[in-house]
């Protein structure tokens, strides 16, 4: 009887750890003055499908925030994540109130210039204080009175050293960081944030400090506490030096290639190996996966296996559900999705693409099919109150249906031709459209 009491008690602590595989472990608010530094760690950050960024407030330091702001917002919308919140200086606290009403999840507020913000917000926000477990200072040393950014406001910093949140500080992971191994494996990934940090460095490749891991050392923090040493402590915050750099170099990449959580459920990973695909696939598959990146690539894989053919609509609900994941800066399970495409193939083989791509199906009870008429290439995808309307360019969305209704005319649904018609278009299809150029994007609220 007692083992029996002790399986169930394991079974039940064992249930939150499988219940959401996806379900990031760092929700995390940022504040940067837009420096370079902080920069390649929010892209960094950005990367890492462990780490939810609820909001980026900018602030004075390294530049004055408004132009930190345009440096932040930028990166943000180049990176294809519009709807990410950032507020300049005189709504900051005011968005981190917004965002930290609704959220549930403990935040950890990560300070990459000076502490004015997060001084601002524990004076002016009881919310602050109760949903905010940490925050992770970028500073040389504590108490840190030599450091950069404890001299651009030591008053600020006195006093949230001496709050009641819990603050650990990192620093500089030394001149070279990115040596030229490094900088050669970033230069082999096919992502938006390794293909930002090379274009920011190479940005300025005369200049020492482009090379060196600053803020960066935040997110390798937040990641891998263990590839750091406490140094020294002071009240309730402590000084976590770089201890591991050979490792922490190794890390980076990892972050920046999105290697920080598991991403399938079966397979360990989609096999890279093209002779693992179908022929006619074969000569598109690397183009594909390094042009759109991996989760359009595995979302397409999977959605076309679920869908037990190749179809053209179903790859663009795939492109539909990865833009509205980039657009909120946001991972699956996390949009409830409403689709405007009806019931009746071919265009109702969208909700499957979408389905795949944002992880709305209707066993989570996030996907919703509505029946209202006329049935268009749309959907409406909501994440923390917020809801836009991606839409299929309607020249292309008529070019397709006008081709597969003339496929259809011809050879009819019965005939294996019609079928190879379409396998044929879907591929190309694939290759060709852009989903950062094929859709509209309405913001509803």
């Amino acid at each position: 009887m007692r083992r029996t009491l002790l399986l169930f008690i394991v079974f039940l602590v064992m249930i939150p750890a499988g219940a959401h595989p996806w379900k990031p472990r760092h929700y995390v608010i940022i504040d940067s003055d837009g420096g370079i530094d902080d920069l390649k760690a929010i892209c960094m950050l950005m990367s890492s499908p462990d780490v939810r960024i609820l909001a980026i407030t900018a602030s004075d330091g390294f530049f004055e925030a408004p132009v930190a702001y345009r440096k932040i917002r930028d990166l943000a919308d180049g990176m294809w994540h519009e709807g990410l919140p950032v507020s300049e200086k005189e709504r900051a606290v005011n968005l981190i109130e917004d965002i930290l009403v609704s959220e549930t999840t403990p935040v950890t507020f990560i300070a990459m210039g000076t502490l004015k913000t997060a001084a601002e917000a524990m004076e002016r926000s009881d919310l602050f204080t109760k949903k905010v477990t940490r925050i992770l200072w970028s500073n040389s040393g504590l108490p840190g009175r030599e450091g950069f950014n404890f001299r651009s406001d030591p008053d600020a910093a006195a006093s949230v050293l001496a709050g009641s949140l819990p603050v650990v500080v990192t620093g500089s992971g030394g001149e070279g960081f990115y040596d030229d191994q490094l900088l050669r494996e970033i230069d082999s990934i096919r992502t938006p944030g390794a293909e930002r940090v090379e274009a920011l460095i190479r940005s300025m490749p005369s200049h020492e400090f482009v090379y060196t891991a600053f803020d960066e050392m935040l997110a390798l923090l937040l990641h891998y506490p263990e590839l750091f040493s406490q140094t020294a402590a002071e009240g309730k915050a402590i000084y976590r030096a770089p201890a591991d750099i050979s490792a922490l170099r190794r890390a980076a990449v990892a972050i920046l290639r999105g290697e920080t959580v598991a991403r399938m459920q079966v397979v360990k990973t989609m096999p890279s190996d093209t002779a693992f695909y179908m022929s006619d696939l074969q000569p598109f598959v690397e183009e594909i996966r390094n042009s759109y990146g991996e989760d359009e690539w595995t979302s397409g894989v999977i959605a076309n296996e679920l869908h037990r053919h190749l179809g053209v609509f179903a790859i663009i609900g795939v492109k539909m559900g990865i833009r509205a994941r980039e657009y909120f800066c946001t991972g699956v399970d996390e949009m409830s999705v409403t689709t405007h495409t009806g019931s009746i193939p071919p265009l109702s083989c969208m909700n499957d693409g979408i389905q795949v791509s944002t992880g709305a199906t209707p066993g989570h009870g996030l996907l919703t099919v509505s029946q209202e008429k006329p049935f268009i290439a749309a959907a409406d995808f909501t994440h923390k109150n917020r809801t836009i309307r991606i839409s299929l360019n309607k020249e292309l969305a008529d070019r397709i249906s006008s081709e597969l209704k003339e496929i259809n005319f011809i050879y009819g649904l019965d005939s294996d031709i019609y079928w190879e018609l379409v396998r044929q278009n879907t591929i190309k299809y694939w290759q060709q459209f852009n989903r950062h150029e094929i859709f509209n994007i309405e913001i509803i609220k």
